[in-house]
């Protein structure tokens, strides 16, 4: 379980990538996954799948890596795309039993679903597997600092890293208990439905008990450092936008009037 999780995941390196400037990796992603939704034909996303999968490449991570984020959520995307399936009724009907028909319309329509899930999934794991939870904390409180006479943008940020950093420790304690469970004679695949989700009660109560310890030692390693919140604190890590940031966040803007432009085709 915890190997097929991505996110939260960060895989060093030295691509072009992993030095941009993490704030603007996030205002790129968060642009990329509005336009996502603009494309509407086979142009806009042969447009998108091209770009995705330079971006991929540029990060020098296996391919194999990315396709992995997608099990987790490979139940929703199989039920999605098989809802647009048999359910969208446009064009010519290729076969047809009783409510259920497969049409030409649904075809594309579910083609075009799955490629959306493939692409939101992807151009999020790029910002994850290229950018450290700290760097992506530092860049959401710069971003959000013009409110934090509003809201508490430091403490909101460094709750976001903390989540990001432990839900794969999470995971890895999960897979530990599980092994345990199966030493003891419990089978998670035997039964139904519902007697295979019995079988997962046992797992919350330890699983529950390491989280709160873990939260308990958090909690007083970052006492015993002084820890105050972000009054007068500093940084030993500082942001700086470059050249290529702005280059790459150009080329991200183009990417999506291009996407915009052939709507129309």
């Amino acid at each position: 379980m915890a190997n097929q999780l991505i996110l939260g995941r960060y895989l060093p390196g030295d691509s072009l990538i992993h030095r941009l400037d993490p704030r603007m990796k996030i205002i790129a992603m968060f642009f990329l996954l509005a336009i996502i939704f603009f494309a509407n034909n086979w142009w806009t996303y042969l447009l998108l799948f091209a770009f995705v999968m330079v971006a991929i490449l540029q990060t020098g991570i296996s391919v194999k890596i990315f396709i992995r984020g997608l099990r987790p959520m490979l139940f929703l995307i199989v039920l999605t795309v098989l809802l647009q399936l048999f359910f969208t009724k446009q064009g010519a009907v290729i076969f047809e039993i009783g409510p259920i028909a497969l049409t030409e319309g649904g075809l594309v329509n579910a083609f075009f679903i799955l490629m959306r899930f493939v692409f939101i999934i992807f151009i999020s794991t790029i910002l994850t597997l290229t950018t450290s939870p700290l760097d992506i904390t530092n860049a959401i409180e710069s971003l959000f600092s013009p409110l934090k006479n509003i809201l508490p943008i430091h403490e909101m940020a460094l709750m976001l890293s903390i989540a990001l950093r432990f839900v794969p420790t999470l995971l890895d304690e999960t897979d530990t208990i599980m092994d345990a469970q199966r030493a003891r004679g419990v089978d998670f695949s035997e039964g139904n439905l519902m007697q295979r989700a019995q079988s997962f009660l046992p797992i919350l109560i330890p699983l529950f008990i390491s989280a709160f310890d873990r939260a308990y030692d958090l909690s007083t390693a970052m006492e015993a450092r002084g820890y105050h919140g972000s009054d007068g604190r500093t940084k030993y890590r500082l942001l700086h936008w470059q050249t290529s940031d702005t280059l790459m966040l150009g080329l991200v803007f183009v990417v999506g009037v291009l996407v915009v432009g052939l709507r129309q085709w």
